[in-house]
């Protein structure tokens, strides 16, 4: 009994050190000038090691209460931090945890101040990872990525250099932000000019998407299910960022999924088993080949991304397929 006990252990004890364990601080309070609320983020980390490069994820727009903010995500964000990765989440002013009122002039999706999160806390990235013991010295912030869901996309699209018609100053407005290193957008808004009745009425906005001053390297994920016809009757509408933008871009198209991806928005989440989009293996394979692209943009000599690539062009079952287009394609 006690030999099978030992043995017991010592497996227990291998698998504890095989996993890579992560720490997670929120919520933390950041004052913004002239933004209506309190900006609240949460840092996820791995418990040890250096020149940690930086995520920033952008949450979507979703129904549910909680998943559109900073304590969402948790599939990607556990995934990321056990990859050596840094992963600081906004909750931005449209989450439904914030309860603000949406007839401003940004309207329901706080579209612009989206982006502006982002920023300020790039501004004010050392300050931030200060108040984290050991963790400023820890982080390489000179590897910043960009990773957004759904309206979380359309942020990160933003920060690459997509422009947004705004109806109030009846101008295109650009943020682009060039200390950004690595873009990857899943399930973005497609193109306004296909966007359908109900969503073009709920979120006006959209109508005035412009991927053709996207100029920065971009992965653009999207299930090959993800359609709606409450945004557009395109199947493909949710690839335009990558059709519609010029190159050079990566375009990754997850089979046999829709909008969820899996459910990388939530462990368990409803919103997922409502739309029969719950696949654990599709989160991993997700989250694995978006690090793996992140990885390389941050070191080109790291070959994590062509591995990767190999891998699923001989894959007799591949969960996707990849498409890319150089630098002088439209």
């Amino acid at each position: 009994m006690e030999l099978l006990l030992s043995h017991l252990l010592k497996i227990k004890l291998t698998i504890m050190k095989l996993q890579n364990p992560i720490i997670s601080i929120s919520p933390i309070l950041l004052k913004v000038p002239n933004r209506l609320a309190v900006l609240e983020i949460k840092v996820t980390a791995p418990a040890s090691g250096g020149d940690l490069p930086v995520i920033l994820l952008s949450h979507g727009h979703g129904a549910s209460n909680f998943l559109s903010s900073y304590r969402g995500y948790a599939p990607l964000v556990d995934y990321y931090a056990s990859q050596g990765f840094v992963v600081i989440q906004p909750t931005h002013q449209d989450s439904k945890t914030l309860a603000l009122e949406t007839n401003g002039p940004e309207g329901a999706l706080f579209w612009k101040s989206r982006a502006e999160d982002l920023i300020f806390i790039i501004d004010n990235l050392r300050q931030i990872l200060s108040g984290i013991k050991d963790l400023n010295e820890r982080t390489d912030i000179n590897n910043i990525a960009a990773v957004g869901h759904s309206m979380g996309g359309h942020t990160v699209a933003m920060l690459a250099g997509m422009q947004v018609y705004d109806p109030v100053s009846c101008k295109f407005v650009g943020i682009a932000e060039p200390r950004i290193n690595a873009f990857v957008m899943f399930g973005t808004p497609g193109n306004g000019e296909d966007i359908a009745e109900w969503a073009s009425e709920r979120y006006p906005i959209l109508k005035g998407t412009e991927f053709s001053k996207m100029q920065r390297e971009v992965l653009v994920v999207a299930g090959d299910h993800d359609s709606s016809n409450l945004f557009s009757t395109r199947d493909d509408w949710r690839m335009d960022a990558y059709h519609a933008s010029p190159g050079p871009k990566t375009l990754l198209t997850v089979f046999g999924s829709g909008h969820m991806l899996g459910g990388i928005s939530g462990y368990d989440a409803l919103e997922t088993a409502q739309t029969n989009d719950e696949n654990p293996g599709t989160v991993k394979f997700v989250g694995e080949i978006t690090s793996d692209y992140i990885r390389t943009r941050f070191y080109p000599e790291n070959k994590s991304w062509e591995n990767t690539t190999n891998a699923l062009l001989k894959n007799e079952d591949p969960k996707g397929k990849i498409d890319s287009k150089p630098s002088f394609a439209v």
